[in-house]
């Protein structure tokens, strides 16, 4: 297992994913037009992580990253991929879609309880325990230690795997379809935070 850490772009050769991806990004903060975007990781469900760093200052010229998360023919796998996709769009002029949500597909599945973080989930489905010290560090800073690099990989390292397992729960319930629409709206709900409407439920009546 081996995490790869690349600057402002996947490299031309080495990293040729399959159908589905996992993506997640690091920031400088939640809010995404004033807490630039740092890092961006990507995982095949093979053995490897792959990990994009954007300096300061970065234009955001990834032509290889932006064409593979823009690729519609394939798959995204995100937790919470609400923000995520919101700062890609936002930093990197993409919509990183279709998308696959473990984090929503845990509520609409794991309705048993209210505890839907990505540790829980690969605690409860994977029977392993996911580190979460490096969540709140400064992803802007000049290297990345490796227990950033590690933490940053182990987000989207199990993406795969979780999908899988809740794929299963959720056509057990007869959830599938519900699952599939609430995916499709996330580029949506994105482009209303981007706009305005990060805290406003548009469909509620008062």
């Amino acid at each position: 297992m081996t995490v790869y850490l690349h600057e402002e772009d996947l490299p031309g050769d080495p990293f040729a994913p399959g159908a589905a991806i996992a993506v997640d990004t690091e920031t400088m903060g939640l809010l995404t037009p004033r807490d630039r975007l740092c890092v961006v990781q990507l995982s095949d469900g093979g053995p490897d992580e792959h990990l994009v760093r954007f300096a300061p200052g970065s234009a955001y010229a990834a032509p290889r990253l932006t064409a593979l998360l823009a690729d519609p023919a394939r798959l995204k796998l995100y937790h919470f991929g609400r923000f995520d996709i919101a700062a890609l769009q936002y930093y990197l002029g993409i919509v990183a879609a279709p998308a696959w949500d473990t984090k929503i597909a845990s509520r609409l599945i794991r309705t048993y309880t209210d505890r839907h973080g990505l540790k829980e989930l690969v605690k409860e489905l994977l029977g392993l325990e996911l580190s979460k010290q490096q969540q709140s560090s400064d992803w802007g800073a000049p290297e990345l230690s490796d227990a950033q690099r590690d933490y940053a990989a182990s987000d989207v390292r199990y993406l795969h795997r979780l999908k899988d397992e809740l794929e299963r729960r959720l056509a057990r319930e007869g959830r599938s379809e519900l699952a599939r629409a609430c995916f499709d709206f996330l580029p949506h709900r994105a482009a209303l935070d981007l706009a305005g409407w990060p805290e406003v439920d548009v469909f509620a009546h008062a």
